[in-house]
């Protein structure tokens, strides 16, 4: 829980010898009911609480918008006194969002953001970025999103829907001081701006690590969700230097197993927005981090297709090129990535299986053996789909069905593939066809 220190007391002047008989004569003079201001009693037992509220201010921040606030409550005036309270609260926030760094919130926003903008954010909008940026705590977003809706239905600001008295003003000015108008840390946020700086200071070590991540699953929801989707945004800007994107993945796949709805619909925002503004280059890296943190399941099936159908192409034209027995292992472990734990998406089946196949039979003179541990292993996990695609491939116009006919090492191999495949998962069309090279 936040402490406030009071730092100079304020002392104000005695008002009650002149504001009464003022307010009365005013109204008096205009022929108005003196009810429609506040009652000397309630403008006392204001003024009264303003001192000790006001001390919690540091001097620097007590301007001519507070003293403005203290001429409405001598006036009786609380809901122009409200509205006072508030702006000058709104600005001490884009204070602190200045003092953060405008230029590292486009990473946590993945906006572009500057002076401008800062000053067009609605004031909603502006308490949700000092949460995320942990200028304010959970507690005092909650509180100062209550005033923003009492000062936009009972301040000055706005047609009123009805009158404060001075308790709830004085409970109005206590959250602003206290959230706003004050240095409140939130003991349970994550240092943002420390972690940019670690990030791109050189290459993590296991106990960077450790602490970022212990850090980062003890701050609030909130924030926890705008660095993992800042962490996605440096991986993805082209920009940022190796050593940092490395960081960026690293520690995001800490935490790719506690991703929450929120965070990942965060980050196929982020990517879907990369792919309409044509960012060829953010989206490229946003494909391989989901790729890397083996989250690809998120994306679209057209585009998992893509992804999943330029792999098998890149594998096959590795698999029939000079010394492929020494280069396929990198790319069929990429394409066992891509495949694992996840549904291939129906358009890109046939594609996928022939390839996994073809390699793995290889061709007269073997199969590339560092790469075939990643074969079987893809081959095992075969839906009933895919095992009706993988023994109707003999009997196609295909690479895989000319070496097995014509070469018994390549018939022999496709033999010991299908003695893999569990007969629970053969189609029961397929049963004969299975049985026969058993």
């Amino acid at each position: 829980m936040s402490t406030v220190v009071p730092t100079v007391p304020v002392q104000l002047p005695t008002i009650f010898n002149f504001s009464g008989p003022m307010l009365d004569a005013l109204t008096s003079a205009l022929g108005i009911d003196r009810n429609v201001l506040a009652s000397d009693q309630q403008i006392a037992t204001a003024w009264s609480n303003l001192p000790q509220l006001l001390s919690q201010v540091p001097p620097d921040l007590r301007d001519e918008g507070l003293m403005r606030m203290c001429v409405a409550v001598a006036s009786g005036l609380f809901d122009s006194a409200l509205n006072y309270a508030w702006n000058a609260a709104i600005m001490q926030l884009r204070e602190k969002v200045r003092a953060f760094g405008i230029a590292i919130v486009p990473q946590i926003i993945d906006k572009d953001f500057d002076e401008q903008r800062l000053l067009d954010l609605r004031d909603s909008e502006l308490l949700e970025l000092c949460l995320k940026l942990n200028l304010i705590s959970e507690t005092g977003f909650f509180m100062l999103d209550q005033c923003r809706d009492v000062r936009n239905n009972f301040s000055a600001a706005h047609p009123t829907i009805g009158q404060v008295d001075e308790y709830e003003f004085i409970n109005f000015l206590n959250r602003c001081t206290r959230h706003a108008l004050t240095s409140e840390q939130n003991a349970k946020g994550c240092d943002i701006k420390e972690l940019n700086a670690a990030l791109s200071h050189g290459a993590f070590n296991a106990a960077q690590y450790d602490i970022w991540e212990q850090r980062i699953e003890e701050t609030f929801d909130a924030q926890r969700e705008a660095v993992l989707g800042m962490l996605h945004g440096i991986y993805c800007d082209p920009a940022k230097a190796e050593s940092e994107r490395v960081n960026a993945i690293t520690l995001s796949g800490r935490f790719k197993e506690k991703f929450s709805p929120a965070t990942r619909s965060l980050l196929i925002d982020r990517h879907q927005r990369y792919q309409a503004k044509g960012e060829t280059d953010r989206l490229t890296a946003s494909q391989a981090y989901f790729e890397n943190l083996g989250i690809l399941s998120l994306l679209s099936e057209a585009e998992r297709h893509s992804i999943i159908s330029r792999a098998c192409r890149q594998l096959m034209a590795t698999h029939q090129a000079m010394d492929n027995f020494y280069n396929e292992r990198a790319f069929a472990e990429r394409l066992q990535r891509l495949s694992s734990g996840q549904q291939i998406p129906e358009t890109v089946r046939n594609e996928f299986v022939e390839s996994v196949v073809t390699c793995s039979v290889g061709n007269q003179y073997g199969t590339a053996n560092s790469a075939d541990v990643f074969y079987i292993a893809m081959i095992k996990d075969f839906s009933p789909r895919e095992v009706q695609v993988l023994l109707n491939l003999p009997y196609k116009n295909s690479i895989v069905a000319n070496r097995i006919k014509y070469s018994r090492r390549c018939k022999s191999k496709f033999q010991e593939i299908v003695k893999m495949i569990q007969p629970s998962t053969v189609p029961n069309t397929m049963k004969g066809v299975y049985e026969s090279w058993l």
